[in-house]
């Protein structure tokens, strides 16, 4: 589907194949086709650190049959975005954006300013952080940022921290203006995004701030 060799999707972290999927339908639910949509499409999208690639690296057999710059096209957190609009022939900006736990609201907040400022005419935007290990459980340690109970409580008084996991996100973002003029169907109106940074006011660098997050 994605024009890719069966060696090509063997190397390929799943989080950017996982990735390419939800983006082709984030497209196909906006009602485009980059073939024949005359605007620029753009992908502001983030990933986390390739574990995949720690497999790929202990089998002998098929490092013989890859060039490292293959490799790393296919597995580096930084070319998810470019990679997606290479392969869907998308011609708006393609940025990887990566700040840790942030990173799919960060991109949604470039890609808003981005949209703003007429650099694209449809921004996907989202992240996509998958493990090679899929079953795995973490050491509670008193203080940290790791829930007590398996639950992740965001914004809530009863909130004690956070859990990993696994997922793939992505919206199709437009101009209001012209969403309404091409009758597009239009699931939310995001009114307004900020990005800031807690600096030192806290405990600890992983700690919560909540003067900066009300700020």
């Amino acid at each position: 589907f994605f024009g890719l060799s069966p060696i090509d999707a063997t190397v390929t972290d799943p989080q950017i194949r996982l990735f390419l999927e939800c983006a082709v339908h984030a497209i196909e639910n906006a009602g485009y086709d980059p073939e024949r949509y005359s605007g620029k499409i753009g992908v502001y999208a983030g990933s986390g650190m390739s574990t995949y690639i720690m497999s790929l690296l202990k089998n002998p057999e098929l490092l013989s049959r890859v060039d490292p710059l293959q490799l790393m096209h296919s597995n580096d957190k930084d070319y998810l975005a470019t990679k997606t609009g290479y392969l869907l022939n998308l011609r708006g900006p393609c940025l990887s954006i990566n700040t840790a736990c942030s990173t799919s609201l960060v991109c949604v907040h470039e890609a808003i300013q981005a949209l703003i400022n007429y650099e694209t005419d449809i921004a996907l935007a989202g992240g996509s952080d998958i493990k090679q290990q899929q079953v795995a459980g973490y050491q509670y340690q008193e203080g940290g940022i790791r829930s007590p109970d398996g639950h992740c409580r965001a914004f809530d008084a009863s909130a004690k921290g956070t859990v990993p996991g696994n997922g793939v996100g992505i919206v199709a973002l437009k101009r209001l203006r012209d969403a309404v003029e091409e009758r597009d169907t239009i699931h939310a109106v995001l009114l307004g995004s900020a990005v800031n940074n807690d600096g030192s006011r806290k405990v600890g660098y992983t700690a919560p701030s909540p003067q900066g997050q009300t700020e």
